[in-house]
């Protein structure tokens, strides 16, 4: 049962060759036309050496305004295959705009009883924020099925799918701490230092926004932790705006670094030269604190994810544009 303070970290179990991994519709439906990514999606996980299955709530035709299925609904596939234990992670088909919608119906208890990997990010990140809160459950906020493992994924060079192939399978089995992830040219350090503590992070729309819930992370959550966030759609007013609401929550005076993510389809944010840009709209919101800011890394809606574990310890060296994940996301 749930007890009062701060829970204590919880990992899943490692998975393990022939595991069964469910593809569930955990926000918005699944379209025809995206049909062949999930095929490939599934391909994928199955050369990693799943098993894999589709949910019930995950098949074309399926909807209920933008989403699969009523909140009810989805929150009661989610919950069967939390309780499930065959099935040893989920990831999410793609984002969208249902979570907010269940966060009241989750099964707590059956996450305490049996953590297991929940895969996704966008809508899905609230969920890896909410379970962390409430349980101390790892989230792997990570590339979607459809858009990312079976999108994104596809269309990236093979060097860098064999990559993340090998980087995910390392995170999902392995009890060993992965060390630093592979940059690119597009890490830029926006304000030099160095860092170390809890991930905590996702789209910052909705960090935002469920600091207005009863789900709200306590600030205290923060001190110290890397806060990581990117954003999609919008416009970058909404970002400074989003940004000024966790400075007003205290969340800014409190976080010992700042991981920024590739924006993605922001208006006034994308083209040749921004004005402002996203650089200078964090930069002005911190003003003076001092928090290492690195920016331009790769997870979220731009894709594909940089896996960004939610809950374990980092370190964050910005001025040397390195990010390392100190320890493993599973247990034995």
């Amino acid at each position: 049962m749930i007890t009062d303070g701060p829970p204590a970290v919880l990992r899943p179990r490692a998975l393990v060759r022939g595991d069964l991994v469910v593809i569930a519709s955990l926000s918005g439906p699944l379209h025809a036309q995206y049909e062949p990514d999930l095929r490939e999606a599934e391909a994928v996980l199955e050369r990693m050496g799943f098993r894999v299955r589709r949910a019930p709530l995950l098949r074309v035709g399926l909807q209920h305004w933008w989403s699969a299925a009523t909140p009810a609904e989805i929150a009661a596939e989610l919950n069967g295959l939390l309780r499930d234990p065959e099935v040893r992670a989920i990831v999410a088909h793609d984002g969208g705009q249902t979570a907010f919608g269940y966060l009241d119906l989750l099964d707590v208890d059956a996450v305490l009883s049996d953590p297991k990997p929940i895969l996704g990010y966008s809508d899905v990140s609230l969920l890896h924020l909410v379970l962390h809160q409430r349980t101390g459950l790892v989230g792997f906020h990570a590339d979607l099925a459809t858009p990312g493992l079976g999108g994104a994924w596809r269309r990236s060079p093979a060097g860098r799918r064999a990559e993340l192939e090998d980087l995910y399978l390392r995170l999902l089995t392995g009890t060993e701490a992965i060390g630093a992830l592979p940059t690119t040219p597009s890490w830029e350090c926006w304000r030099p230092g160095r860092a170390e503590g809890p991930l905590l992070g996702g789209v910052v729309n909705r960090i935002a926004l469920v600091q207005a819930t009863r789900y709200a992370l306590p600030v205290e959550r923060f001190t110290g932790a890397v806060l990581f966030w990117e954003e999609m759609d919008g416009h970058a007013s909404h970002v400074w705006s989003y940004l000024h609401v966790l400075r007003h929550a205290g969340v800014l005076d409190r976080i010992g670094g700042m991981v920024v993510g590739v924006p993605h389809l922001v208006d006034g944010l994308e083209g040749p030269d921004p004005s402002p840009s996203l650089r200078e709209i964090v930069l002005d919101v911190l003003g003076d604190r001092d928090v290492p800011v690195l920016g331009g890394v790769e997870f979220g809606h731009a894709g594909p994810n940089l896996p960004m574990p939610v809950g374990i310890r980092v370190a964050l060296d910005a001025g040397r544009r390195g990010l390392s994940l100190l320890e493993p996301a599973v247990v034995r």
